[in-house]
């Protein structure tokens, strides 16, 4: 299915493909561009008026919401599995959700790590590793991500 999707050439296909992999139809003012990579694509819910850029990739078993008016720049990665840092349990998987608000804005290459809520109206610089959670009207960067103004 992925595959059938990372072919098409066409806003609309897009739409249409992605729609049979998350199991729900996607609204037509969303916007998605391939390649887009998912492992599941079940656990992914993507509001209206979103936009998503090139080459981002969903590890989604823990679950995604991604909400109304979002954007989402080329190369993000959503990341909502993880493992133990114990070497006894390591190889055991733990998952945690994802949650972006209305209007947040996801920069280029950036990475959210399971368990994070980006808040409304947030914005994530371009490279940022987001580990904790994002309050509304803020912007945030670096390794780890660290707070850097309000909007």
């Amino acid at each position: 299915m992925s595959a059938k999707l990372n072919t098409s050439t066409y806003i609309n296909q897009i739409r249409e493909r992605l729609s049979e992999i998350i199991g729900k139809e996607l609204d037509e003012s969303t916007t998605i561009f391939a390649p887009f990579y998912t492992n599941f694509g079940r656990f992914i819910q993507i509001g209206k008026n979103v936009f998503i850029n090139h080459a981002c990739s969903f590890l989604d078993m823990g679950g995604i919401t991604i909400e109304d008016h979002v954007l989402v720049g080329p190369k993000v990665n959503l990341i909502t599995e993880n493992h133990s840092l114990d070497p006894a349990s390591r190889r055991a998987l733990f998952c945690k959700p994802i949650l972006i608000k209305r209007n947040a804005w996801i920069g280029a290459a950036v990475t959210i790590l399971p368990g994070v809520t980006i808040g409304e109206n947030a914005v994530v610089a371009a490279g940022a590793v987001v580990s904790k959670y994002v309050a509304a009207n803020t912007v945030v960067g670096g390794v780890p991500a660290k707070f850097i103004k309000t909007i």
